[in-house]
């Protein structure tokens, strides 16, 4: 992406001189191509019909001079400087009408421009100059329209995207459903941040991605570079590039895919400057990739595989472990894009980095970041668990849940990890309440995890009602707290003191509240099953109800 003032690379597809000898108009002279026959891929610019010999000082480059021969020179010396003005000038080439002056062109003109590399046609049939210029002039134009018709297509869709705030893989999308061809975006060290591979295999497109890609130097912003011919831009705000967009055509690049890949990475620097305050590009395209395996939105695992590998993070051969990490979520704290989730999801990354441990990182929610670590073998994962979890901790800030799921070692069962990592952080006390654990795993929550799972069956509810129904409704009549003081006894197991310095009490204020919760219940607290049927409806009622988190 150039600077202002800069101009894009995208240019008219100015036909060829080859092209222009097949139109109708050129046809019916019968050219013969008497020199440059190699060169017939020069691009014409415009059509010029000249008969004076000193012409090439009114040309700008790229012109096709139609002419009778009537105008040209008489000496051998002045052909041959007639042709190499053209030369110099940066003519298309030269077509000859015979008849009128020739009925062969001379021997020094052909072999000058021979020399000259530019293309010299004779037409042994008159034809009408204008029809040729007419015919050639239209198709410019008709080319120059269509870029334009392009330019308008993408600025209306690229717009559209950045305005409902679409991410980078939308965006990607987009470029690669205009282009007709596969595109990649990269970071500066060539990991894969969002791809659409069109119909293109994914496990082809990503293979050995960043060897290929660093192969593919580009002189300048937007260039066609590589032994693959890729079409590259640089994707940059304020002079700074901090991407790459790579278009991969099946052959070399037309101007309409050139022009998509220079909108695209407009709206891709639009999308960093909207998005900078929330989400790093490395988090987006994990956070995507999470979602795709949990979901199941791949064509198979192979593609999952190299998307991931490609993202610095291969998973064949790996176990795999499901992490759910849930920041204590503040009263005031906002929901939605800015909620804990997006923004713990840097520092729960900067910590599986700590541990020792290769891990897909991403916001899965408004609250809960997943992580997908890819450990070495089983054996490992207590300790880097442990050493995740504790980082994890020590990098928030603030409390929070860290549950894991089993050991994975195929993507259907990432699926089920993920699952149980969401049951334990559901099941697992919150954070700040009695012992709270580095992490939390199925093994953990026990009695607490089975009361969650049955959080939906009526019996279940109707034994927490029967429980605990008197006393919801005295808090509710009386605006006291009596539930929380419950809580905290049934937690510490019945220890008075424990419970007091948990609940914040004097141990004559709890003595009193946990009479009132006796008279309330007309239980006795001294009774082991009463505090276990206790313990098991405030267990369900927190799995369950509003005030669980």
């Amino acid at each position: 992406m150039g600077d202002e003032g800069d101009g894009p690379l995208v240019r008219v597809a100015l036909p060829t001189v080859a092209e222009a000898l097949e139109l109708p108009a050129l046809r019916v002279g019968r050219p013969e191509v008497l020199a440059g026959g190699e060169h017939l891929d020069r691009r014409v610019r415009w059509v010029h019909v000249g008969e004076i010999p000193d012409i090439a000082g009114l040309l700008l480059g790229g012109e096709l001079i139609l002419s009778t021969g009537i105008g040209l020179p008489d000496g051998d010396d002045e052909l041959r400087r007639y042709a190499a003005g053209l030369v110099e000038a940066g003519a298309a080439g030269l077509v000859v009408e015979l008849g009128r002056r020739f009925r062969r062109l001379p021997p020094p003109l052909v072999q000058a421009m021979e020399r000259g590399n530019l293309p010299l046609v004779a037409l042994h049939r008159e034809v009408r100059f204008v029809r040729i210029t007419e015919a050639i002039h239209t198709w410019i134009v008709e080319q120059q329209f269509e870029v334009l018709r392009a330019s308008e297509r993408a600025h209306e869709r690229f717009t559209a995207l950045c305005v409902r705030g679409a991410s980078p893989a939308e965006i990607v999308a987009e470029v690669a459903d205009l282009a007709g061809c596969p595109v990649i975006f990269e970071d500066l060290m060539h990991r894969v941040v969002a791809h659409a591979a069109a119909d293109m295999p994914v496990d082809d497109l990503l293979r050995n991605w960043e060897a290929r890609s660093r192969m593919a130097r580009a002189d300048g912003r937007t260039a066609v570079c590589g032994d693959e011919r890729w079409a590259v831009t640089d994707v940059e705000a304020r002079g700074e590039a901090w991407g790459r967009l790579v278009l991969l055509p099946s052959g070399e690049p037309s101007q309409i895919q050139l022009l998509v890949l220079e909108r695209g990475a407009t709206a891709l620097t639009l999308n960093r400057l909207l998005e900078r305050n929330r989400e790093s590009l490395e988090r987006q395209a994990h956070r995507s990739t999470l979602s795709d395996i949990i979901d199941g939105r791949y064509a198979s695992p192979q593609d999952i595989a190299a998307r991931t590998a490609a993202l610095g993070v291969p998973i064949d051969q790996s176990a795999l472990v499901a992490v759910i990490v849930e920041p204590e979520h503040g009263p005031d704290e906002p929901v939605g894009p800015l909620a804990a989730g997006p923004l713990a999801a840097e520092p729960v990354a900067a910590a599986a980095r700590a541990a020792g441990a290769r891990a897909l990182v991403g916001a899965l929610d408004g609250r809960r970041v997943g992580a997908l670590l890819a450990l070495p073998g089983p054996a490992g994962r207590p300790g880097v668990l442990d050493r995740f979890a504790r980082g994890v901790h020590e990098r928030l800030g603030r409390p929070a849940t860290v549950a894991a799921g089993t050991t994975a070692r195929d993507l259907a069962e990432v699926r089920r990890s993920f699952a149980e990592a969401h049951q334990v952080a559901d099941a697992a006390p919150p954070p700040g309440t009695g012992h709270h654990r580095p992490y939390y795993e199925l093994p953990d929550i026990q009695l607490r995890g089975l009361l969650y799972i049955l959080g939906d069956d009526p019996r279940l509810q109707a034994f927490v009602e029967r429980t605990l129904g008197p006393l919801l409704d005295h808090d509710n009549r009386h605006g006291t707290n009596l539930l929380e003081t419950l809580r905290a006894y049934v937690a510490h197991g019945g220890n008075k003191s424990e419970a007091a310095a948990a609940a914040h009490l004097s141990r004559q204020s709890l003595y009193q509240r946990l009479a009132a919760i006796e008279r309330v219940l007309g239980v006795s607290l001294e009774s082991a099953d009463v505090r276990t049927s206790l313990h098991a409806a405030v267990m369900s009622l927190d799995s369950t109800g509003p005030s669980a988190r």
